[in-house]
């Protein structure tokens, strides 16, 4: 995968698990579409996401500096 694909994926994501973690939104979507059932369980899936999507940020941008730095940048 490119590193810019990379780093936009990993930023994306890390910005949609922050909202929903740190917002009621995904809480109210919830709400609204008649799942509110599934809001107890929203820690177990959106705090790995977001240190994954954080990670893979990580990642890329760690790629990008390394492959800028050995073409002489």
């Amino acid at each position: 995968m490119r590193d810019e694909t990379l780093l936009k994926t990993g930023i994306v994501g890390t910005v949609i698990a922050a909202i929903c973690c740190f917002t009621p939104v995904l809480v109210v979507l919830l709400g609204v579409v008649g799942f509110s059932a599934l809001v107890g369980w929203l820690d177990y899936v959106l705090l790995p996401a977001l240190a994954f999507f954080l990670g893979l940020t990580i990642y890329a941008v760690w790629r990008r500096h390394r492959r800028q730095r050995l073409e002489g940048g």
